[in-house]
């Protein structure tokens, strides 16, 4: 077969998709036998194929072709793609250098060509960089008014996609979920470019994960996969892909399954020398191993992932407490909770926060914080973030002493994480409604709901929750008319704790741990520790 003959294969090859064979064909060509456009696609196919130097060669090949022959729509193209790579593996001195080249090619095109809409788009990362969301929203306007205006499927989907993150960052929630819908409505009717397709649903889908909305999520995820599996050979994305399937699987308690997809991830970012990316990946991995009890395991994900750039917080606080460093992990927290005070941090922070809190007795920080998150649900509106928030509140009621006041908000959390079909996070509920009606004396009722959080526990493989419900399951042999949990905090006091580690021991607020304690010294017909720690000894209680 001949040169032309070779190169027109090649072409129907990469418009079908079988971007592995044109590349094999492009990359066995001669340089001067391809024209600009046939280099153009090629690192294209190069890009979708995860081969990083040749995607840059191929481009900056075409770059000078189309600007010898002053095509300077083609070079523009060029440009934008380079940029863009270099961006993504945080070579912003070689992405701000391509960005200025697509400026000067930009001063000899017409007010109203396309290619004004690309070069906003690159002045929009250039705006992110520098943490100006205010100009960084206008550049997204910019493209999107220009991918209208010139009927550019590609460049619309792109400016809506982006408005709709920033519109999300800066607040408006609703608008930004509305600008995301828009942009999915072109990649679902598969107008778009191959490697836009992929850019706009990832970023859709990274949106939608950061406030919690896991029906867009797994709707949109479920697309995606759709369409790479039908991709062959394809590597870009992929990694993406594999990262919010593992984070649905999680979700869904799949957590077997999800390490799977998260180990993918990791492979298919190495494969497509996406470094950076393996940070997320890692993180989920150290969050789902925490959750199983393999502490270690998730202790070196979580440092893997601080090696690759990404911050592990707040699952490595939650570790910390997991191991007993509570005053490590109330430290990070606190810090935190501080110095996050964007919407979308905040959803992601402030229910583990509530949980270390509660945990180490900080009860008043505990109740401000969940304030907080009550705000940033209601802003929001996401189904989950009403379950944290209402789980949120109802754990920090029972520690704070309110057992009855606790109630009804575990039963509206279990009911949005009923329907949201997350088994973790309704067992974890029904646990403490299974303290709250031990506290309240109901303990027909109270065994009920933890034997049957038990259970899902068990099935899911969270070893360290499965332990705590098997201590509140334990039977405990109760003198003197003791309650269940007078019998822990005396056992406590019999061990030589101070009111302040009984607290944080039980997840109560001191103050509850005095009131337990002065029914006990009533209820033994003692007036000191010391003699309630003797009566313990002599029931056998320790």
């Amino acid at each position: 077969m001949g040169v032309v003959e070779d190169l027109v294969r090649a072409r129907r090859d990469f418009e079908q998709g079988e971007w592995t064979a044109a590349l094999d064909i492009w990359s066995d060509s001669a340089p001067d036998e391809m024209s600009a456009d046939d280099l153009h696609a090629a690192g294209l196919a190069a890009y979708l194929l995860g081969r990083r130097d040749a995607c840059v060669d191929f481009h900056q090949r075409s770059f000078a072709l189309y600007e010898q022959a002053g095509e300077t729509s083609g070079a523009m193209r060029c440009c934008f793609h380079l940029a863009m790579i270099f961006g993504s593996g945080g070579e912003h001195a070689l992405e701000s250098g391509w960005t200025t080249r697509a400026e000067r090619l930009l001063q000899g095109v017409d007010d109203d060509a396309v290619e004004h809409g690309y070069v906003a788009l690159l002045h929009m990362y250039r705006h992110l960089g520098a943490g100006d969301v205010p100009a960084a929203a206008e550049s997204a306007q910019e493209v999107t008014v220009v991918g209208r205006r010139c009927r550019d499927a590609d460049l619309l989907a792109l400016g809506l996609s982006s408005q709709g993150r920033l519109a999300i960052y800066s607040g408006r929630v609703g608008d930004g979920l509305a600008l995301l819908d828009e942009a999915m409505v072109g990649a679902a009717a598969h107008e778009l470019t191959p490697v836009v397709f992929g850019h706009v649903y990832c970023a859709a889908i990274e949106g939608c994960q950061e406030i919690a909305d896991f029906g867009r999520v797994a709707e949109w995820t479920s697309g995606l996969h759709r369409w790479c599996s039908a991709q062959p050979g394809l590597v870009a994305f992929t990694g993406q892909c594999s990262v919010h399937r593992g984070q649905l699987m999680r979700v869904h308690g799949a957590w077997p399954e999800a390490l799977d997809e998260f180990g993918s991830a990791i492979d298919r970012y190495r494969l497509a020398d996406s470094p950076a990316a393996i940070g997320l990946a890692e993180s989920e991995r150290g969050d789902v191993l925490r959750q199983c009890g393999e502490y270690d395991e998730a202790e070196a994900a979580y440092q893997r992932s601080s090696e690759h750039g990404h911050d592990p917080q707040p699952g490595l606080a939650l570790l910390w407490l997991a191991q007993g460093a509570d005053d490590a992990a109330l430290v990070a927290v606190r810090r935190l909770v501080a110095e996050e005070s964007e919407l979308v941090a905040d959803c992601r922070l402030l229910p583990p926060a509530v949980d270390v809190l509660v945990a180490a007795g900080a009860l008043e920080e505990a109740r401000a914080v969940v304030a907080r998150l009550h705000r940033v649900a209601a802003h929001v509106g996401t189904e989950a973030l009403h379950a944290y928030a209402a789980f949120a509140s109802g754990l920090t009621e029972l520690a704070s002493g309110h057992a009855a006041g606790a109630l009804p908000l575990l039963r509206k959390a279990r009911q949005l994480w009923t329907r949201a079909q997350n088994p973790y996070e309704v067992a974890r509920v029904r646990l403490v409604t299974g303290r709250a009606l031990g506290e309240l004396g109901d303990a027909q009722s109270a065994r009920q709901e933890l034997e049957t959080a038990r259970a899902t526990f068990r099935e899911l493989g969270a070893a360290p929750s499965t332990a705590e419900a098997d201590r509140l399951l334990r039977p405990a042999d109760r003198p003197a008319g003791l309650t269940e949990r007078e019998v822990e905090v005396l056992r406590l006091v019999a061990s030589g704790r101070t009111n302040t580690q009984i607290a944080r021991a039980l997840v109560l607020s001191e103050k509850t741990v005095a009131r337990h304690l002065s029914n006990i010294f009533v209820k033994l017909q003692v007036e000191s520790r010391t003699a309630a720690a003797a009566y313990a000894f002599e029931h056998r209680l320790v």
